[in-house]
């Protein structure tokens, strides 16, 4: 999977603290990227965008 281009984004939900926070790559072609913030050259997970819309809009409201 590349990459290269991705533009990673924290939720703002996220404090400034560090934490348990994932980023997502929303940004490429044909797929969602999701990375632990802590480890940013770790590996990534893809998703298709629409796999992605499914899970966000079955956790939206959720805390």
């Amino acid at each position: 999977m590349d990459l290269t281009g991705a533009r990673w984004r924290k939720s703002t939900r996220s404090g400034t603290s560090g934490g348990n926070c994932v980023e997502v790559a929303d940004n490429l072609p044909g797929m969602v990227a999701v990375r632990d913030s802590k480890d940013p050259t770790g590996p990534a997970l893809a998703f298709a965008p629409g796999a992605w819309q499914a899970f966000v809009g079955g956790t939206a409201g959720r805390a």
